[in-house]
C-alpha cells in the first residue's frame, strides 16, 4: 500500500468535503441540481461524509485501519457513481459525475494495491 498516496487522496477529498458542506452549489452546479435551500441541504451530508472520510485516511494508523479508511472512501465513491449516474439531468452531467467518482474510486485502490514504498 502507497500510504503517502492515500493520505495525499485523504488530504484533497477532505478539503474538498469541507467546501462542499461550507458551500453546495460547488457540486451543485457541475450536476446541474440548481440552488435552493433543499438542494443545499442534501448536499451539506456528502460534503460532511467527504471531510470526514478524508480525514480518516490521513490520521489513520498504517495497516488494517489505514486499509479500511480506504475501502470506505472507495466504497463511497462507488456509490457515488452508482447514484449520479443514474439520477442526474442530462447523459453529460452523469457520464462526468461517474467519471470522476470511479477515477478517485481508481485512485484509491492504485494506492492501496500499490508495493509498498523504502
Amino acid at each position: 500500500m502507497d500510504s503517502t498516496a492515500l493520505r495525499v487522496i485523504g488530504a484533497a477529498t477532505a478539503v474538498y468535503g469541507v467546501a462542499v458542506a461550507v458551500r453546495p452549489r460547488l457540486l451543485a452546479r457541475p450536476s446541474g441540481l440548481g440552488q435552493d435551500a433543499r438542494v443545499d441541504a442534501a448536499l451539506r451530508p456528502v460534503g460532511l461524509r467527504d471531510a470526514v472520510s478524508g480525514a480518516a485516511l490521513v490520521l489513520a494508523p498504517e495497516g488494517p485501519a489505514l486499509t479500511t479508511a480506504a475501502l470506505v472512501r472507495i466504497g463511497a465513491d462507488l456509490g457515488d457513481a452508482v447514484v449520479l449516474g443514474r439520477t442526474l439531468d442530462g447523459v453529460w452531467r452523469r457520464r462526468g459525475a461517474v467519471a470522476v467518482s470511479l477515477a478517485w474510486g481508481a485512485l484509491s485502490i492504485g494506492a492501496l494495491l500499490a508495493p509498498r514504498r523504502g
